[in-house]
């Protein structure tokens, strides 16, 4: 008997399965039905072979039929009612999901759903608030490379236009002093030899195509050079330097392109700095590295702008605008972090204070 109604079972399954095969891109109703059909089924040819295998009245398989039957039609209406509430669920989160394909953020429907599909709503929501970000960040650099062209464009304009007037004055005979107008000459191809530099530097790092270098090196080495190198520029502005704050504490990184990070900020805390300041620098240890720390006597930057400061272009205002094309505090970003550190400023009292966090030498 158990083995008739194993076959009589198996027989509504295989043709249960095959109707799946069949419908496979129907609808999870249909599916449902036809899982239900299948197991009612199933119990029904199992029944029915050990019916006659025990050759029951044909009352008594009236009965067992019947009782059979009405399993068949609650499984099926109760199939169908699921099939139906999970069909309306998918769909309102089919609709919910277009939104933040157009651009727009993801909203879950606010209707009780499935596990499964209410995973499938919390990955949606957090794949809609990364796409927010990426949009803001593109937004953002597309400004900032706006930025950066209108000012590239009037810094390059500027001296070349100059230089072609002193070209011409010079082809021209009119030129009263001859050797001051090659210097001012030499002294404006400097000065775009620097900018084409500092362009070529930010393509690297947003390329990616750094290749650092890395040594293990101390600190207090690497802010005693850059101090030396920015020693002449601070008399010419009347600034002192301060140093006397550096711990000699290792590190692990490449030391021109540090030296470079450090000499960018000490020549923007320079040019900011008024006639009779102060530019301090600092090395400590702190639980994230350690940090190194340039303070000028700036007057500070306004709260607004503070998130701006290490942007492409950035210049600030008018009156705070440094020579150059607003590029020296990205590439100190750029460098920072590309050695898996973090640049930040922040106001103090009197100027503005500059960041840079290392990981610290391994032992």
């Amino acid at each position: 008997m158990a083995l008739l109604a194993f076959l009589g079972a198996a027989a509504a399954g295989l043709l249960g399965a095959g109707a799946l095969v069949l419908l496979r891109h129907r609808s999870l109703t249909v599916s449902l039905t036809v899982v239900s059909a299948v197991a009612v089924t199933a119990m029904l040819a199992g029944t029915l072979a050990v019916a006659w295998a025990m050759f029951l009245s044909a009352h008594d398989l009236t009965v067992v039929t019947t009782v059979v039957a009405m399993a068949a039609v609650v499984s099926l209406a109760t199939a169908l009612l699921l099939g139906r509430w999970v069909v309306a669920r998918s769909r309102a989160l089919t609709l919910a999901t277009r939104t933040f394909g157009e651009g727009g953020s993801f909203d879950a429907p606010g209707e009780p759903a499935t596990a499964e599909l209410a995973a499938l709503s919390r990955e949606l929501e957090a794949t809609s608030s990364k796409l927010a970000e990426s949009r803001s960040r593109e937004r953002a650099l597309e400004a900032s490379r706006r930025e950066l062209v209108a000012w590239i464009s009037h810094d390059l304009r500027t001296p070349l236009a100059g230089l072609r007037a002193m070209a011409e004055a010079l082809e021209d005979g009119v030129a009263a002093e001859p050797d001051r107008y090659l210097r001012r000459m030499r002294t404006e191809v400097e000065h775009l030899d620097s900018m084409v530099g500092d362009l070529f530097e930010l393509s690297r790092i947003h390329a990616g195509a750094m290749e650092l270098t890395p040594s293990r090196m101390s600190v207090y080495d690497l802010v005693g050079d850059a101090l030396a190198g920015a020693d002449a520029v601070a008399r010419e502005h009347g600034v002192r330097l301060v140093g006397d704050r550096v711990a000699a504490l290792p590190v692990e990184v490449d030391g021109k392109e540090m030296s470079r990070v450090l000499g960018n900020l000490l020549l923007n805390a320079i040019r900011r700095t008024p006639a009779d300041g102060t530019v301090a620098v600092t090395a400590e240890r702190s639980p994230g590295g350690v940090v190194l720390a340039v303070i000028d006597g700036c007057g500070g930057i306004p709260e607004e702008d503070l998130p701006r400061v290490f942007d492409t272009g950035w210049r600030g205002t008018a009156s705070r605008t440094p020579p150059g094309a607003g590029l020296g505090l990205a590439i100190v970003r750029g460098i920072v972090e590309a050695h898996r550190g973090q640049a930040a400023v922040r106001n103090v009292t009197g100027g503005c204070c500059f960041e840079v966090t290392l990981p610290v030498a391994e032992a």
